[in-house]
This record gives structure tokens, sequence and C-alpha cells, in this order.
């Protein structure tokens, strides 16, 4: 479940997911959950519910108190910060069932990426963090120069690099960024589409149109369907025709486009006004990003091939 916020219509949660396991009981299969939050509305019969379901929970947050009230604010103008990281240690005091991470949104103003990543882990205790530029059009204030790329690069790259000690020393380290490419490195990603959008992950808005995903609910341009009347084929057909890596001439010569695959649609769609387009204003940073990994890569195989070997499992 992903929102808007996912806990703000809690019956309706519930009912889905009890109806989902039914349903699932009754032909033979098995289904699973998570959701992501911003914890604003984590009461204590929220979090019983989330632990008694094994519900994995993602709570959006964005750094210490100084980078998380920049943006996450309520209507008053408040900050989030004081409301949230007491419920969140009291969710990872009681859900330990299944690790809880946290998703951080980098913006222009919050880009001390390891200053974020020990305070959520060392001072609040999530298992892991993942981040993420913030997708918005370039003339926003708080969007990410290319400048701010380079920071931001050069940092991933120093935390990507503690991982690699702790990793080859046996110990965990949670910066999910680098865990996850050197998983697609290791099981040979060839990515025909740079996610799930429209193929295997829908979004399902509030009166029950499906759309390609999350982002683009209630777009009646990239509506595939609805929940009555299921998704219309020829659309969904369509959209991924049109949306193959090997129609996005941008990428033809790019190294790095196995992993890519051009680049999140909404993001596109925001920048360049066409979800088929190449995301050309990263690209320096993923072939940089990319690049980073192959050598942490390379290393693994030579000072820790076991962990590699794990991934195969």
């Amino acid at each position: 479940f992903f929102g808007g916020e996912t806990l703000l219509n809690f019956p309706v949660l519930k009912s889905a997911v009890g109806y989902a396991r039914r349903r699932a009981a009754e032909l033979g299969k098995e289904v699973d959950f998570s959701l992501t939050t911003n914890a604003t509305l984590l009461r204590q019969d929220v979090i019983g519910w989330l632990v008694e379901n094994r519900v994995g929970v993602t709570i959006s947050i964005d750094g210490p108190k100084e980078m998380q009230d920049q943006f996450r604010v309520f209507k008053s103008g408040v900050g989030s910060y004081d409301i949230v990281a007491p419920k969140i240690k009291e969710l990872l005091r009681q859900h330990t069932s299944r690790p809880i991470g946290a998703r951080v949104t980098l913006t222009s103003q919050t880009l001390d990426i390891r200053k974020i990543y020990r305070h959520l882990t060392e001072e609040i205790g999530f298992w892991e963090v993942g981040f993420a530029p913030v997708t918005t059009s370039p003339e926003r204030q708080y969007s990410i120069s290319n400048q701010g790329f380079d920071a931001m690069l050069g940092q991933f790259r120093a935390l990507a690099y503690e991982w690699l000690e702790a990793t080859v020393e046996g110990r965990h380290h949670g910066f999910s960024n680098v865990k996850d490419t050197i998983e697609e490195i290791h099981k040979g990603a060839n990515k025909a589409y740079p996610c799930g959008a429209g193929l295997g992950l829908m979004g399902v808005s509030t009166d029950g149109d499906v759309s390609l995903c999350h982002r683009f609910a209630g777009s009646e341009k990239h509506k595939l369907g609805t929940v009555r009347n299921g998704v219309d084929r020829l659309v969904q057909i369509e959209f991924l025709e049109k949306h193959h890596i090997e129609d996005k001439t941008d990428c033809s010569q790019c190294w790095a486009r196995p992993l890519c695959a051009g680049g999140c649609y909404h993001e596109a769609h925001t920048r360049y006004g066409d979800t088929a387009r190449a995301n050309l204003h990263y690209c320096e940073w993923i072939r940089g990003w990319t690049e980073t990994c192959l050598q942490i890569y390379g290393e693994l195989s030579v000072r820790r091939p076991e962990f590699l070997r794990g991934l195969n499992a």
C-alpha cells in the first residue's frame, strides 16, 4: 500500500487485507503485504495490527529534525519530527518479525547523506535506509542541480565503500541502494523496462481506476483499466511496446542501460511531458553510480566471494 498516506483510511486497509487473505486461502495461494507511511498516524492499535499481520513497513522520513522539518510539515507549518520519531521507535521496538526500512527523499537542501544515514540507523534504529532524489520540475527551489547530483554521487560512493568494508568483515550495513544494485549486477540484470509499472506493478486510485503506478493514480491519460472491468490488455500492450528500451534511441549507446533502462516514467513525464523519454538529466549520475557498484562487486569477488555466492539463493 502506497499513498498519499496509507493510514488515513485504516478501516479500509484492514478490510482489504482481510479480504485478500480469505480469497488467497480459497485459491490455495499466499499473499504478502507491505505499506509505506510517514508515521504520523502510527497509533498503538495500528502498530499492533501491523505486528499481528506481519505487514512489511517502510517509513518515509528525511533525516534528523532539521532536515525532516524542512519539508515534512503539517498544514500549520509545524515540523513533524518530534511527532513521528517516538512513534517510529515504538514501531521498531514491537515489530521485529520483518526488517523495517526508511525511505529518504533527497532535495537540494537535504544532501548530507552520511549524516542522514547515521541518524536513521544509529539514533532511530532502522535496519536499512534507501535514498531517492526528489521528483520535480527543475524550476522548483528544492530540485537537485547537476552540481547537487555530483555531490550526491560523492556521498553515495563514500557510503557504498563503508558498506563494502562492513560486508567484507561480515557486519550488517543498511545502505540499501548499493545492496540492491549489487544484487542486480550479480543476477545479470538486463532490463527491458526501468521498473514494473504497467507490467507487474500497477496503481489503484480511490475510485477504482487502475493506472501505471501509484504516481499516476488519478491521471486519465495513464489509466489502464478499472478494478471492476480489469486491465485493458490492448492499452497495456501499446504502452509496453512504446516504452521498451530498444525504442529509447537516447539510450542505444549507453553501457549502463541494462541496469537503468531510461529511468522513472513519472519523472520523465514531470521533466519532459513524455513518459517514453529517457531521464537524460541524470545520465552521468547513473553511470557514475553503476561504475562504483561494479568496482565494489569486483572487490567483493576477491575479498568476500561467499557473500556473492549467497545471492544465488
